[in-house]
């Protein structure tokens, strides 16, 4: 991803809005057709068999959705002195994103935590994000590029992701078994569109002469204060899991959905809200700051709760 950002910058003519070789509708129809798959991919069963441990999925949507969003605000309106408003944006657009999905999953599995937990949260953030993360966007009322019409914002997501969401589910009686058996292939899809979305945003940002807008020391402190922000995140979710008395197989899922962002769903987000505007680049960097960092630290926090649990066994057995 480092090295497709650093594409935009050296080479961006391909990805320019003035490309002939449109790029931004390749893009698009990629969006569209990576939602469909995670339509027909989506576990209906698992939002059925674990409805009813509430407690544990309000916290964690709680976290996501009104803890993430309240630092968010704090961090758009203190940093006026600081950060340009396009980087201000990023930062609040990262914090009203829903969580990762298989990295949530994956982690809280490496841990041996609640599983099926967090499949469940990760998959019903996905889903609310594509409702609740236009509407908090709406509070600050910008684009990037002027006022953002929340429910202008809405149908633009609906018609880009949310029809293509639900086609997939639609078919997915269809197609789940395709799917299943060609999973390998259908993740580099989705990476490659990712990673096609990060190199028209970086290209469009410079085409536009975005970057020249920004000092080192602004982007040396988006970096401190996106490890402030997984920092915080990371130690309130804990506590806050440990606060209601939570055990350590349920605290890990609450830890890894609660404090995770979805790079996979922000990208495509971004290119819908933030369609048009010259500093999308900018907007996704913080998301794509966060994105590295907490696979970082949530690889190392997976080898933790997972020795905790080996040690938990082994005391038993003794």
């Amino acid at each position: 991803m480092a090295a497709t950002a650093l594409a935009g910058f050296l080479v961006p003519g391909p990805g320019a809005p003035s490309s002939p070789l449109r790029l931004q509708m390749v893009t698009q129809v990629g969006i569209a057709l990576i939602f469909f798959v995670h339509g027909a991919a989506f576990p209906r069963q698992v939002i059925v068999e674990n409805a009813r441990r509430w407690p544990v999925h309000l916290l964690i949507q709680g976290t996501t959705f009104v803890l993430f969003p309240l630092i968010g605000l704090v961090f758009y309106y203190s940093l006026g002195p600081f950060l340009s408003d396009s980087l201000r944006l990023g930062f609040f657009f990262l914090a009203a994103l829903p969580s990762t999905i298989s990295s949530a999953v994956a982690m809280t599995a490496a841990a041996r935590g609640n599983v099926p937990v967090a499949v469940f949260n990760a998959s019903l953030s996905g889903l609310i994000g594509l409702v609740v993360t236009p509407a908090l966007l709406s509070m600050i009322g910008s684009s990037g590029t002027g006022s953002l019409s929340y429910q202008q914002a809405l149908i633009d997501i609906a018609q880009v992701l949310l029809l293509p969401f639900a086609a997939g589910q639609l078919c997915r009686p269809l197609i789940a078994d395709f799917i299943t058996r060609h999973k390998p292939k259908i993740t580099r899809l989705d990476r490659g569109v990712i990673l096609l979305i990060v190199y028209t945003a970086f290209a469009s940002s410079t085409a536009a002469g975005v970057w020249s807008t920004v000092s080192p020391v602004q982007l040396a402190g988006t970096i401190a204060l996106v490890m402030m922000l997984l920092a915080v995140a990371l130690v309130l979710v804990t506590l806050a899991a440990r606060a209601i008395g939570l055990s350590r197989h349920d605290e890990v899922s609450v830890v890894f959905c609660g404090s995770t962002k979805s790079l996979a769903n922000g990208a495509p987000m971004a290119q819908v809200l933030f369609a048009g505007s010259g500093a999308i680049g900018l907007i996704l960097l913080p998301l794509m700051l966060y994105h590295q960092l907490q696979l970082i630290a949530c690889a190392l926090l997976a080898q933790r709760y997972a020795g905790q649990a080996a040690s938990e066994e082994a005391n038993e057995t003794d």
